[in-house]
């Protein structure tokens, strides 16, 4: 098993420490708008772009193909498909096809998916631990990474896909450690990192790999803006529409639940926006990053003070988010570099 190929070039072009940086879309924004955002992410040396593959959407492996056609160093992953709504095999066939497309940049995201969101597409959800573990076996046979392996795809691949697992409980998280090369691991708080790459790293231990195969970005949801309130706006309605269907494990630890989000989200649907944020507490925005450019570094910061080599932004990035993208690249980053340099220069200083 193969890990990813590094992808720091932004950060060594830059002279900075070795800190990846992706960028997380969700499936919902207009062709015309996600490749405007692929483009500035690639412009603004980030490393990663994912694009979640909610169901009644937009269909993530076309887009990354529309990307790949618009970028030419920045890697590209759908983050997550599920074996629910579609075969194994067809997970492994859209990823092959896009590292032919990309030349060679393609990655690929597997999770057992969000029950509610499923739900509403009317597919059932069984056994999610064991269907992702079969799923992922399945693509790595198809896609290259077991020499020998039978069946394979008709899809010259030199290099492999690289395969992480999307994932929030401890179980799940386990699992990327022991079989996969990355794990996509949502961040309800942001402070959770900690706990989730240990969760990671006792799957990888069990399975007795060394954890320098695994790619461990810190996914968080984060919204930035001169204008704190705006910043903070932003954030709540992604949190009305998507609360429901997060984690109750990350929940709970956070001392929420998933029905505190019922009236937000039934406000958004009635169309009340103004009401569905309002509904949003201090308690539930803080599961996000919100904030000015130095707020949302600050505490993105502390990711790397907690080992993270690799964050990772997703929604909603800011109320404009392509000049949120900006603004992330050109003010954020810089700051985890320099928090990552001044760190290793510590630990080497250290007795």
């Amino acid at each position: 098993m193969s890990a990813p190929a590094p992808d720091g070039a932004a950060g060594a072009a830059a002279g900075g420490a070795a800190i990846r940086v992706s960028l997380r879309l969700n499936n919902d924004l207009p062709p015309s708008r996600f490749l405007e955002l692929a483009g500035v992410a690639e412009e603004s040396g980030f490393d990663q772009l994912w694009v979640s593959h909610d169901l009644l959407l937009r269909s993530a492996p076309v887009l990354l193909s529309a990307a790949a056609g618009v970028t030419s160093r920045i890697r590209l992953g759908a983050g997550v498909l599920n074996p629910y709504s579609a075969h194994p095999v067809e997970l492994a066939m859209h990823a092959a096809t896009l590292q032919e497309v990309s030349g060679g940049r393609a990655l690929l995201g597997i999770g057992a998916g969000a029950a509610g969101l499923l739900g509403a597409a009317a597919i059932d959800r069984p056994a999610p631990l064991e269907r992702t573990r079969e799923a992922i076996a399945t693509c790595r046979s198809l896609l290259g990474g077991a020499p020998g392996a039978r069946p394979r795809l008709a899809i010259p691949l030199p290099v492999p896909v690289p395969l992480y697992v999307g994932a929030m409980g401890p179980r799940m998280l386990g699992l990327a450690g022991e079989l996969a090369d990355g794990a996509l691991a949502l961040l309800y708080p942001p402070e959770h990192y900690p706990l989730a790459r240990a969760q990671v790293l006792a799957g990888a231990e069990t399975a007795g790999r060394s954890p320098g195969e695994l790619d461990l970005p810190a996914c968080v949801w984060v919204s930035v803006d001169e204008d704190p309130a705006a910043a903070e706006a932003a954030l709540a309605e992604k949190f009305a529409f998507y609360g429901q269907d997060l984690s109750p494990y990350l929940l709970g630890r956070a001392g929420l639940r998933p029905a505190d989000f019922a009236p937000a989200a039934a406000a958004l649907a009635a169309g009340d926006g103004r009401l569905a944020r309002s509904l949003i507490l201090p308690a539930m925005l803080r599961l996000g990053i919100a904030g000015t450019p130095e707020q949302v570094a600050v505490r993105c910061a502390s990711l790397v003070a907690a080992g993270a080599s690799h964050v990772s932004f997703g929604p909603p990035l800011g109320p404009d988010p392509v000049r949120a993208v900006k603004t992330i690249g050109r003010e954020v980053v810089p700051v985890l570099r320099k928090s990552a340099t001044t760190q290793g220069a510590a630990t080497v200083a250290a007795p």
